[in-house]
């Protein structure tokens, strides 16, 4: 989309206020968002919102992307409703920390989840959670407070960590060389990753470590740094919610995701293929899914795959290009060939299903978003909640494969997500529109496909973890 087309969305007055709980003023930073160059709007057809993927999601050989949707139903906010009032809010159903406790199991279900109506949240997380981004986000602490206070979530023990420094080490709370703070969609996604961690696994302490720049070598930089902040607090995980294309020389970069008593996550991505890192073998690989509820009332129906096909986006998945196929996924050879399939895990991230997020840097407020963004952080907090601390990424999916291999994974720790399709059409696996996971499963007895991996986390309410 043309930035004259862009410019054109953005001035018809409903459409403009992508952040629909915002006072006017907010406006125009949701304009800063759109206009930066490579941010596009995309609207494709009239009964759908426009949704708006920042700037920082467009594809650069040689750099990570964020995987954020921002999303706008092109409504008036409800009668009665302030525009500077919080979610959740009547006739929006994007989901609350409170719902997807509920959707997910993690608090005993009632009132068909619905985000308007359920306000019990869950409690749970020890050790650590460090994410993982690029550049500076200066309101990060007083924007997760005022999410906190929101949805009443316990106190958050958060840090901002400069990830601009030696490698390895972690240095004290904003210290040395501050990152250059970005408007171009980078700090939208910080924000979105430490509020879904806190949402889930609200005991554990929250790193953001910043990376200078969204090169892969600062990137890898504040990985090594984000590994060493988790591993001064007894261990725990590392999530990221970004990634690119696969390229040749990836596989010198997986040893940034072995650090002694650590997890890696990172998200799939939001369109037919595979991204690094959530290719690598020591990475759980996050997907995407879709929460469909009743229009009228609000209640949750069920999950499926992650396709807005009219969009030209989905989740990712698929088998890697470079990476060769781990000890752990030999029970699902007969899948993935021999390469690393991905994803692992997943939950949802379909921008019409999307989350509440609180930023006030760039976005002015409270917005609603989607992308696999928004299952990895959710997915590393899952983990993290259920106190599965492996000692290793490798030794977490070794753990998982071999539970599903025995028959005690699906079902019992995981909701299989078989409906739906994903991946690029004609893609082996499918009918010629894309992996399809009911075909799949019905030829292999295998719960395992290239859109959700092995499904959705299912909370003791629901199941187990």
């Amino acid at each position: 989309m043309s930035k004259q087309t862009t410019h054109k969305l953005l001035a018809q007055p409903l459409l403009a206020a992508l952040f629909l709980t915002v006072s006017p003023g907010a406006v125009f930073a949701a304009q800063n968002l759109a206009v930066q160059p490579g941010a596009v709007i995309t609207k494709p057809r009239a009964n759908l919102p426009a949704i708006l993927t920042p700037a920082s999601g467009q594809a650069k050989p040689g750099f990570a992307h964020t995987n954020i949707k921002i999303v706008n139903w092109e409504k008036p906010a409800p009668a009665g409703v302030r525009p500077q009032a919080g979610p959740p809010l009547p006739g929006y159903l994007y989901e609350t920390p409170a719902s997807l406790a509920c959707v997910y199991g993690f608090v005993a279900q009632s009132s068909g989840c619905n985000p308007n109506s359920v306000t019990t949240v869950t409690s749970g997380g020890s050790k650590a959670i460090a994410i993982v981004d690029a550049f500076d986000y200066p309101t990060a602490e007083s924007d997760l407070n005022t999410f906190i206070s929101q949805f009443g979530l316990a106190p958050a023990n958060f840090q901002v960590i400069y990830g601009t420094g030696a490698a390895s080490t972690c240095p004290a709370a904003r210290t040395g060389t501050a990152p250059t703070a970005s408007t171009s969609g980078w700090d939208v996604e910080a924000a979105l990753d430490i509020e879904m961690a806190h949402a889930i696994a609200p005991g554990a302490k929250l790193y953001l470590v910043e990376a200078a720049s969204s090169s892969y070598t600062d990137m890898m930089n504040a990985e090594s740094i984000a590994t060493a902040c988790v591993q001064s607090a007894g261990g725990g995980e590392v999530s990221n919610s970004w990634g690119s294309a696969e390229w040749s020389g990836e596989t010198a970069l997986d040893s940034y995701f072995t650090g002694a008593g650590v997890a890696y996550f990172a998200s799939a991505g939001d369109t037919a293929g595979v991204e690094y890192p959530a290719a690598s073998p020591n990475v759980f690989g996050v997907g995407g899914t879709t929460i469909s509820r009743d229009q009228t009332t609000g209640a949750y129906q069920s999950q499926s795959t992650w396709n807005d096909w009219a969009y030209g986006w989905g989740t990712g998945g698929g088998p890697s290009a470079y990476e060769a196929i781990p000890s752990y996924q030999s029970g699902i050879a007969g899948i993935v060939g021999s390469k690393r399939g991905t994803p692992d895990l997943a939950m949802v991230a379909d921008p019409l299903s999307g989350v509440w997020v609180y930023n006030s840097y760039s976005a002015g407020g409270w917005i609603g978003l989607g992308g696999t963004s928004v299952a990895a952080p959710l997915v590393t907090a899952v983990i993290n909640r259920a106190s599965f601390f492996w000692g290793s990424s490798f030794n977490g999916l070794n753990n998982i494969y071999n539970l599903a291999s025995q028959g005690k994974l699906v079902g019992t720790y995981t909701t299989d997500i078989n409906n739906g399709l994903c991946g690029p059409a004609g893609a082996a696996g499918g009918f010629g529109n894309g992996y399809d996971p009911q075909f799949i499963e019905y030829n292999t007895n295998i719960a395992w496909d290239w859109c959700t991996g092995w499904g959705s986390p299912r909370g003791s309410h629901a199941g187990h973890f």
